[in-house]
């Protein structure tokens, strides 16, 4: 499981520990980057920093802008942040692979085409989140689950939002690709997990 440290922000990961059993990443609460420098199970794609401190130490120990989420635009709704450090996690785990290929399609990250043959096809930055959540794990999900992880939005919050996103994204891969079934009729199943991964 990813890890997000919570450096010297102890408001912050009060209120992330409350709703800690909803959260798809762990935390975990540090005084100081000097506490975090000298943890030796860093894997540069299983982390993300989030810190009050100035990061010049971070940096200069070889710890990347890319693990460090900085908050300057405070205050933030607690769904805002929780999107941009899903989307941050996410990105950090396939940034080690630009390019990923999921069932005869290649993905790229940096430039968000989605591609197959000669056809390529411009994906916006939640469609890339959808895609590789659902790339990422291998059971069907339904509304609820994908508002959960995607949208952070509470199981009875309207589902207008992910149906209209999934019904966008199989439009525009059906209208480019004539693939009816990458993502199933029932929206929730990403085609990749029947044939296996590439």
């Amino acid at each position: 499981m990813q890890k997000v440290f919570i450096v010297n922000f102890n408001s912050l990961y009060e209120i992330l520990d409350e709703i800690k059993e909803n959260l798809s990443f762990k935390i975990v609460k540090l005084e100081n980057e000097i506490d975090l420098i000298n943890n030796s199970d860093l894997d540069i794609m299983n982390f993300l920093i989030i810190s009050k401190d100035n990061h010049k130490l971070l940096l200069d120990n070889k710890i990347t802008e890319k693990n460090i989420l900085n908050l300057n635009d405070l205050p933030l709704v607690l769904t805002k942040l929780l999107q941009l450090v899903n989307i941050r996690l996410m990105k950090l785990k396939f940034n080690h692979q630009s390019k990923i290929n999921i069932n005869g399609y290649e993905l790229n990250i940096n430039s968000k085409f989605f591609s197959k043959n000669d056809l390529k096809l411009k994906l916006t930055e939640k469609e890339i989140e959808i895609i590789l959540y659902l790339y990422n794990t291998k059971t069907k999900h339904d509304v609820a689950d994908l508002q959960k992880h995607i949208w952070h939005y509470s199981v009875n919050m309207e589902t207008h939002t992910v149906e209209t996103h999934i019904y966008r994204l199989r439009k525009k891969i059906s209208d480019l690709f004539k693939d009816e079934n990458f993502i199933s009729v029932s929206y929730t199943h990403l085609r990749a997990h029947e044939t296996g991964r590439n």
